[in-house]
Order: structure tokens, then C-alpha cells, then sequence
């Protein structure tokens, strides 16, 4: 016994002193692993970066106004600081937004899931996700290991090389014990089921492209405490905790969000960040959180100049308290979106962030003191944000809710498109916004 007991302990003394030795090499591996990935993200994210931002607003705006040309008249009252959301609509397909047209109308959408690749705008336009790869179904809403997903899973499926278009067998509720971690080409699709990913981890879109995620509702996202998590079929690696963000868009390009429904993160509920760029967040609405939309993590991050973000058709509901978003560096067109509650501010901003706010409608909260729609940081002095190009155009204030637009009051005019093409008037917001979050689809009929 006295024998068998020196051994272990011996063993023990040579195993524990590697241990150090043994993580410090899967350390610098991962960093090899991830520096490689960021380089080559990096080069793509400045061929992503449109040059003519102006172009890209101004043909979805055309477009939308091309929607409601051709659009039934909407019975709802315009102006109204009501959205009578408990009202379930029963009529026929109302589609009024140039996204939602191109495919909820049609009965064969779950035939033709992949036509919905070509109905993405702005400056996300070009995100098809999965278009040109295999159908994978997910069966199995477990979560149980994270090196080695269990196939038939939702992390099995992003993990997988080359394009996929992920749906759902069934309606689903998964609880993510580490964050999701997506490789490029991937559609989550989750119409014809009602997924709700809650409880757990959110998803992270991390040095990768072409990511379209739509029709699921996510929230109650908390932080996870990180380990070893598989990150694409040739790698696993150590992760430090995560936030708890329920979507991060991390040095990623082309991604389309559309029609989600979101609430409840631990931090945000969509941070895009170290440049992400080419991105359109669309048909969505968001309640019941602090800190909404993230665009730009540091002032010191140069490369988020090259962000240029579109957000469109949502709905920020009820019990939101700011960042919707909240910007840094880059170019931001937000456009028919219907801004109903805040508790600090709707937008916010710094270090010289481009925001174009157009046909908007702001419903400024019951509080004196809350009424302005914008928030520049406090660490950049007056004399400093009135340089900031933030533009209103055709945007409805409602309930006192005011703008305070900074750059030069003609600033329009340095993307010509801008003038070329108004955007659908913020009186509209109603008729473009009313079918955003997750929808109940159900094949054989329109959704």
C-alpha cells in the first residue's frame, strides 16, 4: 500500500506540474487558430465596404416605396400611439415592406424556402446564407456536449463545412449551455415552427460571412461561464465567458436578421462589433430589455469605420430602456422603423458615428425630462458631436419626442443619393412595421 501510495502521489506531482505546460499549447494554438481567422475576416470586411453608402439607402427606399404603391390600403390609424398588438390579424396576406413581399404572400414558401436567400435590403443585401448547400434538419433540441454535438442538433448543424439551410422538424424550445458558434453559409430558418432559443447562451457569428438567422424568438439569454466548445468541424477550443448577448456579431460581414423576437438578455440583445459590416436587421421586435442594439464596442477600434449597418421595419416595443441603437465610427440607416417605448433615449452615439435616420416614427415616453429621441455620449463635448453627421428625414415625433440633428444641416447632400429618393414618411411606420417579430407560418399558406 505505502508503495501504490508514493506512486500516486508521484503521479499526481508530474501530472498536475503539466498541466500548466499542456494548456498553455492549446492556448497558443487557438490564438494561431483565431488570429488566422481574424486576418482573413479583416480582408474581407474591406471588400464588403461600399463606398457609395448613399446608393444602398436610396434603392431601399425606392423599393419600399415601390411596396406600397402596390400595397392594399392599411385601415390603422397612422398617427395613433396604439398598435393594438393584442388584436390577432385575420385577414388576407398583408405583406407592405419590399422584404416581407418578396416571399410571405406566397403559399409554395415552404416549397421554395431558398427563393427567401434573394429577399434581404440594404446594406445586408447580399447575404444568402445557406442557398447553395443541402436542406439539414434539426430534430433534437438538446444541448449536451460541446466538443462533440450530437448530429441532428442545432449545434451539430452550424458546425458543419460549407453552405446549409438549417430548418426545424417540429416547434422547439433549446437552452444553449455555452454560445453557438456559427461558421459562414448558414441559414437558421425557423419558419414553419415556432423555435424559442431561451434560458441559456445566445448565438456568436464570429470572423465569418454570408449568415442569414430569421423567424425565432430568442431571449432570456444569461452569461455562460466559457470551457472548450467545437467551433467548426476541424476545431474546439477554449472559450473565456460569454456576456451573455443573445446575438454577437463579431468581425463578420454580410449578415441578415429578420423577423425575430427578442427580449431579456443579461447584456445586449444584437452587438456588431471589430468591424462587422454589411449587415441588415430587419422585421424584428425587441422588448422587455436594457440595452438593445450595440454597433462599435471601443472608440479605439479603427476598423469599425468600416461598419454600415441597415436597420429597418422594427418594432421596439414596450419595456425598452436604450441603444436602439447605439453607435460608434461607421455608417447606420435607420428606416422605417416604429419606435413606441424608451426609457433613456432611442438613439445614441460617438466618435463621429453617421447616422441616417428617415421615416421613422418616435412615441416619445410620459416623462418630461425623456423626450429627446438622441443621446450623444458624455465623453465627447458639444463642440466635438455638432461635427457628427446625424440626419432626420421625413421621421413623425409623437407625444413631444424631438431630434437634435448635428453635422452640417445640408449634410443630405454628401451622399447625392439621399436627395435623389425620400424614404416611405414615418406616417407610414404602422402599415410597414405590423407584421414584425416571429410569425406562425404553416405550409400550404401564406404567412
Amino acid at each position: 500500500m505505502g508503495k501504490t501510495l508514493i506512486s500516486w502521489f508521484l503521479f499526481c506531482f508530474i501530472f498536475g506540474a503539466l498541466i500548466p505546460t499542456l494548456m498553455g499549447k492549446n492556448a497558443d494554438s487557438d490564438d494561431v487558430w483565431w488570429r488566422k481567422r481574424a486576418a482573413l475576416a479583416r480582408e474581407r470586411i474591406l471588400k464588403a465596404y461600399k463606398p457609395n453608402p448613399g446608393d444602398v439607402v436610396a434603392e431601399l427606399n425606392q423599393k419600399t416605396q415601390q411596396a406600397l404603391e402596390h400595397s392594399p390600403a392599411e385601415t390603422a390609424p397612422r398617427n395613433s400611439t396604439r398598435r393594438n398588438l393584442g388584436k390577432k390579424y385575420l385577414g388576407p396576406c398583408l405583406a407592405t415592406n419590399p422584404i416581407d413581399r418578396c416571399w410571405r404572400c406566397d403559399p409554395n414558401w415552404a416549397k421554395n424556402r431558398k427563393r427567401y436567400a434573394n429577399c434581404a435590403q440594404g446594406f445586408g443585401a447580399n447575404a444568402i446564407g445557406g442557398k447553395y448547400g443541402p436542406i439539414y434538419v434539426v430534430t433534437d433540441s438538446s444541448d449536451n456536449d460541446m466538443v462533440n454535438p450530437k448530429p441532428g442538433t442545432l449545434r451539430h448543424a452550424v458546425i458543419q463545412p460549407g453552405p446549409l439551410w438549417i430548418i426545424f422538424s417540429q416547434s422547439m424550445t433549446i437552452r444553449l449551455n455555452q454560445e453557438l458558434i456559427m461558421t459562414s453559409n448558414k441559414t437558421i430558418d425557423g419558419r414553419g415552427a415556432m423555435v424559442n432559443i431561451m434560458g441559456g447562451a445566445g448565438i456568436t457569428i464570429q470572423y465569418v460571412h454570408n449568415v442569414i438567422i430569421s423567424n425565432i424568438k430568442i431571449t432570456n439569454i444569461v452569461a455562460s461561464n466559457g470551457g472548450m466548445i467545437r467551433d467548426s468541424v476541424d476545431h474546439y477550443g477554449f472559450r473565456t465567458p460569454a456576456d451573455g448577448d443573445a446575438i454577437s456579431i463579431y468581425g463578420s460581414h454580410d449578415v441578415w436578421i429578420d423577423h425575430l423576437s427578442m427580449s431579456q438578455g443579461s447584456d445586449g440583445l444584437i452587438d456588431a462589433v471589430m468591424g462587422s459590416t454589411a449587415i441588415t436587421i430587419s422585421n424584428s421586435h425587441f422588448v422587455r430589455h436594457d440595452k438593445v442594439l450595440l454597433f462599435g464596442g471601443r472608440n479605439t477600434d479603427e476598423i469599425d469605420s468600416r461598419m454600415q449597418i441597415t436597420v429597418a421595419f422594427n418594432h421596439f416595443g414596450k419595456k425598452l430602456v436604450q441603444r436602439m441603437p447605439r453607435c460608434r465610427r461607421g455608417f447606420f440607416h435607420l428606416v422605417n422603423n416604429d419606435y413606441t417605448h424608451w426609457e433613456m433615449y432611442a438613439i445614441g452615439g460617438s466618435h463621429h458615428a453617421t447616422i441616417i435616420s428617415q421615416g421613422n416614427r418616435y412615441i416619445a415616453p410620459p416623462l418630461p425630462d425623456k423626450k429627446q429621441v438622441t443621446h450623444r455620449e458624455a465623453d465627447a463635448p458639444e463642440s466635438e458631436w455638432r461635427k457628427w453627421t446625424w440626419l432626420t428625414d421625413h421621421d413623425v415625433f409623437l407625444a413631444g419626442a424631438y431630434f437634435i440633428p448635428s453635422g452640417d444641416p445640408y449634410g443630405a447632400a454628401t451622399f447625392a443619393a439621399l436627395e435623389k429618393i425620400k424614404p416611405a414618411p414615418g406616417s407610414q411606420v404602422y402599415q410597414l412595421t405590423r407584421f414584425a417579430g416571429a410569425i406562425s407560418c404553416k405550409e400550404g399558406i401564406p404567412c
